[in-house]
């Protein structure tokens, strides 16, 4: 019988208190996405304050229709990097499909008097089928070519949406949605805690559905066309089928985003035709950080919180108090809002996601240079 000793001196990992400790860090950091989404849950019976973030109470309707409006720009934004930061797409059409799923619903239940749910499925059905359509002419050209091809695409809808053909879109006006058409659960202030809910669980569809599609062998091609795309073809493979799959993918979670911003706001505005639309997105992602799993949501719940309370510090009275040439340009939230990003890309490259392993690397750097001068 042969006897196995471990040397002397030296215990297992897993017997060293330290190891079980980090082992059982590791365990609970696992598993944040599903603690955060516990607390996400809560959020509506909350009555506690975060001065400076919020005003007033986190669970008042208006906070909880804020969060909300967070919570869909984050998963629009994470539905838009399948294009950007997996696939190399660079879009200025993505605003097209989101539209698609606000207007055609809100049309369908206004012209034709079906229920929601009726329209909402045909909302994101033309979504969808915008999506193949501009995507199956658009992907026959690359690189710069394509993007000035969804531009195209986005300019002309946005002005067919603006010149009101038929008396359909509202024109610049855009078209309220019939309070009789929407479910009596979601219509109304005391009823906006159930749409924070559906705004949540629109951004774990998303979630979901992209991680499964980044890890799934159509996610890999995906890589593979966004670093070399020739390479690719050498394999076998055409990257056109797999660039459309990416395209439809991204464009049927917008249009379904569109179906809830719907709720949120009650109506269809030509803003969210625009290309200034898509480009916010894209500032979205490379805010919080593109090609990356957590990234593009952090970046658009950022974008959108400020974009709101940047707006209230601009009108407040600490900036109306202060001289003329100071107030200028403080009182413009866009001008606050661009040199927010602007600091944000010079002193986080890489994205809002990636500071906590700068900060990783620069504490163990610093070690280092102790370790050195001892």
């Amino acid at each position: 019988m042969t006897i196995v000793t471990q040397p002397r001196g030296r215990t297992r990992a897993g017997d060293r208190p330290g190891a079980t400790r980090l082992a059982r860090v590791r365990r609970v950091v696992r598993w944040w996405p599903a603690l955060l989404l516990a607390v996400l849950l809560t959020v509506p019976y909350s009555a506690l304050p975060l001065p400076v973030l919020l005003e007033g109470p986190i669970g008042s309707p208006g906070n909880l229709q804020l969060l909300a409006l967070c919570l869909v720009f984050g998963a629009l934004a994470t539905g838009y990097d399948l294009l950007l930061g997996r696939t190399g797409l660079l879009s200025f059409g993505h605003a097209l499909y989101f539209a698609a799923g606000t207007y055609v619903t809100d049309i369908v239940m206004l012209e034709a008097g079906l229920p929601f749910a009726v329209s909402a499925l045909l909302g994101l059905l033309a979504g969808t089928a915008l999506s193949i359509v501009l995507g199956a002419v658009g992907l026959r050209v690359g690189g710069i070519a394509f993007s000035m091809v969804t531009l195209a695409f986005a300019q002309a809808a946005s002005i067919l949406v603006q010149r009101d053909p038929g008396g359909v879109t509202g024109g610049e006006e855009g078209r309220a949605a019939p309070a009789g058409g929407l479910p009596d659960a979601l219509v109304g202030i005391q009823h906006t805690a159930g749409l924070y809910w559906i705004a949540l669980a629109y951004l774990v569809v998303v979630l979901v559905v992209v991680r499964w599609a980044v890890r799934s062998p159509l996610g890999r091609v995906w890589e593979g066309i966004k670093e070399n795309e020739r390479r690719v073809e050498v394999l076998g493979l055409r990257p056109y089928g797999f660039k459309l799959a990416a395209f439809v993918l991204a464009g049927t979670l917008a249009a379904l985003g569109g179906i809830v911003y719907l709720l949120l706001t009650g109506g269809a505005t030509p803003q969210t035709t625009t290309s200034d639309f898509t480009l916010s997105l894209l500032v979205m992602v490379v805010l919080g950080g593109s090609g990356t799993r957590w990234g593009p949501m952090i970046g658009g719940i950022l974008y959108t919180w400020a974009d709101h309370r940047l707006g209230d510090l601009a009108g407040s009275d600490t900036v109306t108090s202060l001289p003329a040439v100071v107030r200028a340009p403080l009182s413009q939230p866009l001008f606050l809002l661009g040199a927010l990003f602007v600091a944000a890309i010079y002193l986080l490259p890489g994205g809002v996601v990636r500071l906590p392993a700068r900060l990783r690397t620069a504490r163990a750097a610093s070690g280092r240079e102790e370790a050195v001068t001892v």
